[in-house]
């Protein structure tokens, strides 16, 4: 038997997020996964803005920008098109890079933390009671943890083996994929194409490699274990984008069907489900992995907190309490936007299209889809009393120390204080290790408070205005957040919290 604080089951992007996060805190953490190799096909192509803000907490997201292409004009519907260069963010793009080169910048960091890996075995059993998981693997080991988290994809054992409902339905239209290569690549980074036959979409993978994408209506419902030869991905990008670009060479192809289906839980006790394992969605508006990143980062620093730093088991709950809601507005968004692209009546298209463009002529609006599409526009509820900012993303303010995500990248709570007296920041660093302070007075978004309590995933856990009594509250809040402190890195203290 083989024991850890937290086995991850799957290393896509989504469980190497989360093993980083864990690691980083000092939680001891092991990795899971059927797949022997890193594969260099990919599916995951798009990194939105705010996944590079949760990368740059973690100084992580220069390096996946070199291996990237930049695009920062997106069209939602022919003749709207959506200038993300407005976004306030130091990443005003959509980053055009292969999922395996997320997974190697994720590997490579959680491997130099420590991660330990597991690669060529299957989770075949699971059980648990209120200490602990047991996790039976095909190599005939069992894995022993406080907690088990399922980021084994769309088909997740975890999930099935924990019995949850996975909600929703596949839609009809096949999708055509191929990676190919181009002697004629059009100018775009990411091109696209759509008129009566189809859609078309071709993404460079910076490497002499190109994703080829085809909605070809004539060969949407062509069984999905026919061979897709390169002679019929010719023929439906040409029909359809009006060239073939000079496609030669075709090292791999596929017929995919997308679903839209959501877990209908995300926690069983000890047991987590994150990314394509909790919701899985039309791949139009590329939000899979992002969704699946944050994820990792919502419940990392929680699971953390419980296991190393005595916090309150609450904490635990509040992640499906988040994300779950989060899943459905994604899949709400896709579903949206399969209907647009993809929805068999022309005059549904047609109607649809000439919303899209109404609607992004209304500043509110245009900043609702955007801040969607993105996730900038992402916020967590807060209850009744709270400082409107609670919940909300933290802007990447420049503090006396450097930028607010910069500050992030040990993991910690970051308590910003913009009074003039500074009595908040003073209070909590007298008051806990567990958090790092910071006085910041430099520009603002309107109505910002003057103190924060940002969290590890860059979200604000509390604010409020300068008073009598806000360094009091700022100690308060800091001790129903963090949880006790414990002593020097590496203590078992905490380890086994009960749930």
């Amino acid at each position: 038997m083989s024991e850890t604080d937290v086995l991850v089951v799957g290393a896509g992007p989504t469980g190497l997020m989360l093993a980083c996060e864990l690691a980083l805190r000092g939680v001891r953490c092991r990795v899971a996964e059927q797949r022997s190799e890193q594969p260099n096909i990919t599916r995951a192509f798009a990194v939105h803005a705010r996944t590079l803000e949760v990368l740059d907490a973690r100084g992580l997201a220069d390096e996946l920008l070199a291996r990237g292409h930049p695009v920062q004009e997106v069209q939602p519907a022919p003749g709207a098109v959506v200038d993300l260069r407005t976004l306030d963010s130091r990443f005003p793009l959509i980053l055009m890079a292969p999922q395996s080169a997320t997974e190697h910048v994720l590997e490579d960091r959680a491997r130099a933390l420590g991660v330990e890996f597991a690669r060529g075995v299957r989770v075949i059993g699971l059980r648990q009671d209120t200490d602990r998981v047991l996790v039976d693997v095909s190599s005939g080991r069992t894995e022993e943890a406080a907690f088990v988290v399922g980021c084994d994809g769309a088909h997740s054992t975890v999930r099935r083996l924990l019995g949850v409902d996975f909600v929703g339905s596949q839609y009809e239209t096949h999708i055509m994929l191929a990676d190919v290569r181009l002697d004629r690549p059009p100018s775009e980074t990411l091109f696209a194409a759509a008129g009566p036959e189809g859609v078309v979409l071709v993404i460079p993978f910076g490497d002499g490699w190109f994703r080829a994408i085809a909605w070809d209506r004539r060969r949407d419902r062509v069984p999905l274990d026919v061979p897709l030869p390169a002679e019929e991905m010719r023929d439906s990008v040409t029909r359809i984008a009006g060239t073939d670009f000079g496609m030669g060479e075709q090292r791999w192809s596929s017929r995919f069907l997308s679903e839209r289906r959501q877990a209908r839980r995300y926690r069983v006790g000890r047991a987590f489900l994150a990314g394509d394992a909790a919701h899985v969605h039309s791949p139009l508006g590329g939000q899979g992995m992002n969704t699946g990143i944050q994820d990792a980062m919502n419940l990392g620093w929680k699971l953390a907190a419980v296991v190393r730093d005595g916090a309150g088991a609450w904490l635990l709950d509040s992640y499906e309490a988040e994300r779950h809601p989060v899943g459905a507005q994604v899949l709400a968004l896709t579903d949206g936007f399969n209907r647009l692209v993809l929805g068999r009546s022309a005059v549904g298209r047609a109607a649809r299209r000439m919303a899209i463009r109404t609607l992004l002529r209304v500043g509110p609006a245009r900043r609702e889809l955007v801040g969607r599409l993105t996730g900038i526009g992402l916020a967590y509820p807060r209850r009744r009393g709270e400082h409107p900012w609670t919940g909300r993303r933290m802007p990447d303010l420049a503090c006396a120390d450097g930028r607010v995500n910069e500050l992030l990248r040990d993991g910690r709570f970051l308590l910003v204080d913009r009074t003039g007296a500074g009595t908040a920041a003073r209070s909590v660093a007298d008051a806990s290790t567990a958090v790092r302070t910071v006085r910041c007075g430099g520009p603002a978004p309107q109505r910002f408070p003057a103190v924060l309590l940002v969290r590890p995933d860059g979200y604000v856990a509390w604010a409020a205005e300068d008073g009598e009594d806000v360094a009091a509250a700022a100690v308060s809040a800091t001790a129903r957040w963090c949880g006790r402190r414990v002593g020097a890195a590496g203590s078992d203290a905490g380890r086994g919290a009960p749930v």
